[in-house]
């Protein structure tokens, strides 16, 4: 009964502080037509404390959605192009000689802002690639024998193009395990794409203003945190990420070919975080199966090693994790 009584005012707790959440939806879709999907992504890695890797073709609103983000948050946003040339020093900062104070001085590079877009991140050779992945995993950053904390929040949105192959450095596998989730960005339907034309035509995109701060993130992370996951569904997620390593084990022996490794701590974690913060995202002060389901493949698909046999006979990793998801039993 006391538990029942806690999720109770949990639940209300949680309507309270998320209100925030409608706003912030309802800013993102006057500016951005459709890509539901990727607006909640974002916010799940905002209230997650986590980084979101997108993949998609030019022109589908990457860039304009973490833009209109940092402007709904009160926030400082800075975008990185990546290219072929471009040096860690350029990612993080560096050390410039002041004549006039006859000293060094550290001059901070663009990674120093609450949203960082990593604007195709597989043009940048590793070393660059390496310095901003560092930067994600440890919130810091060293110039010289200094270090400097990173602000908070702190989320980096990479893009990268599946289309170009050429003059590109693709992420490590290891490398790319760093990013919570992965997204895939679709084409708009017929409907949108006519809304899309209509507004373009029309002039300037809507103007935002900020619904938020950058205060107000750090503190709806602490109540996501409180977010009461059960421990059926801990083991729904142990399930899921254990099916993805020994799919033998659940009934899933026609994977086993197609899967070289499977997802690894990090990927039962993160999708536990991911979970909550979808749970916070409808509302709710616990979190169900169908949260686990809605965000599993954003959490897993950068996470599952595909075999020879796999690419051969086209098998991608969406499909491995469907089956995975359709066979582990649901609590």
């Amino acid at each position: 009964m006391a538990e029942s009584i806690d999720i109770r005012e949990l639940n209300i707790l949680i309507e309270q502080k998320s209100s925030f959440v409608a706003n912030i939806t309802a800013g993102m879709n006057r500016v951005i037509v459709g890509q539901k999907h990727l607006v909640d992504t974002l916010l799940i890695g905002l209230l997650s404390d986590g980084h979101i890797l997108l993949e998609g073709v030019p022109g589908l609103a990457k860039t304009l959605a973490i833009k209109t983000l940092s402007q709904l948050i009160d926030s400082e946003y800075s975008r990185i192009q990546f290219t072929p040339d471009l040096l860690p020093a350029d990612v993080i900062g560096t050390m410039i000689y002041s004549q006039k104070d006859e000293k060094f001085q550290v001059k901070k590079g663009p990674v120093f802002a609450n949203f960082v877009l990593a604007d195709e991140i597989n043009r940048a050779p590793a070393k660059v690639q390496s310095a901003l992945l560092e930067a994600m995993q440890e919130h810091q950053v060293t110039i010289g024998s200094t270090t400097f904390s990173l602000p908070n929040p702190f989320l980096v949105m990479a893009t990268q193009n599946p289309i170009e192959q050429e003059g590109t450095y693709s992420l490590p596998e290891a490398q790319v395990d760093r990013f919570m989730l992965k997204v895939i960005i679709d084409y708009p339907t017929l409907e949108e794409e006519k809304l899309i034309i209509r507004e373009n035509l029309a002039g300037s995109l809507p103007k935002v203003t900020p619904v938020i701060t950058a205060d107000d993130i750090v503190e709806a992370r602490k109540v996501v945190e409180k977010v009461y996951i059960d421990e059926k569904i801990e083991q729904y997620i142990a399930d899921i990420v254990f099916a993805s390593r020994y799919p033998d084990r659940y009934g899933l022996s026609q994977l086993k070919d197609l899967i070289t490794f499977g997802g690894s701590p990090r990927a039962s974690i993160n999708l536990a975080r991911a979970s909550r913060a979808y749970a916070f995202i409808k509302r709710r002060g616990y979190v169900i199966p169908e949260d686990v389901r809605a965000i599993a493949h954003d959490v897993l698909r950068h996470r599952i090693g595909l075999s020879y046999e796999a690419e051969a006979t086209n098998v991608t990793s969406e499909e491995i994790i469907s089956d995975i998801i359709n066979k582990v039993e649901v609590p």
